[in-house]
């Protein structure tokens, strides 16, 4: 198999990952899809380098990372907090219930959305987060404390807002403070 046709093999069965972690970075699935593009291409290039193909997915996440970033820092676009995670968990969750989350992840500077999407969605520990962001995992232990914060407050005033309750715990409550 040339590399040309293991990168495509690879390409299909990342992609659809990819591209789900990209829309909870920029909350648009347009721009969603042209990151994980970017992001591939960036890694097609690099293809013959990548000696280890079993971290190969690893490098495309840490590739789609940074492609995010570096795009949100050439265009700061100053956005405006809508929702919160809740300290209680809910009944039950309903389509409101996401389209609040994912507003208020929207809502988050880039950097602090990379940390939230990375901890949570990519379920990576604060080691592996640390690395991929390029920064000391005391960097990424703030960043998510803060996070966290702005996520519960902005959930909280949509709330009030809306008069939609936002349904509280998920399975990873336990990992909604930063590690010690």
């Amino acid at each position: 198999m040339t590399p040309a046709e293991e990168f495509v093999e690879f390409a299909q069965a990342a992609a659809p990952r990819l591209r789900r972690t990209a829309f909870l970075l920029c909350g648009d699935w347009h721009a969603a899809e042209d990151l994980t593009q970017s992001a591939l291409a960036k890694v097609f290039v690099s293809w013959r380098r990548i000696r280890r193909r079993d971290a190969a997915h690893a490098y495309a996440t840490r590739t789609l990372v940074n492609t995010y970033l570096a795009d949100r820092r050439l265009r700061r676009v100053e956005e405006v907090l809508t929702a919160s995670v809740p300290d209680r968990p809910a009944e039950t969750a309903g389509p409101e219930d996401r389209l609040l989350a994912v507003s208020a992840l929207a809502a988050l500077p880039a950097r602090a959305r990379a940390v939230v999407v990375l901890r949570y969605w990519e379920d990576m520990s604060v080691d592996q987060a640390a690395q991929v962001l390029g920064c000391t995992p005391g960097n990424v232990k703030s960043q998510t404390a803060r996070a966290l914060d702005k996520l519960r407050a902005g959930l909280a005033g949509a709330e009030a807002e809306t008069g939609i309750a936002a349904a509280g715990g998920s399975p990873r409550d336990s990992k909604a403070a930063p590690d010690g």
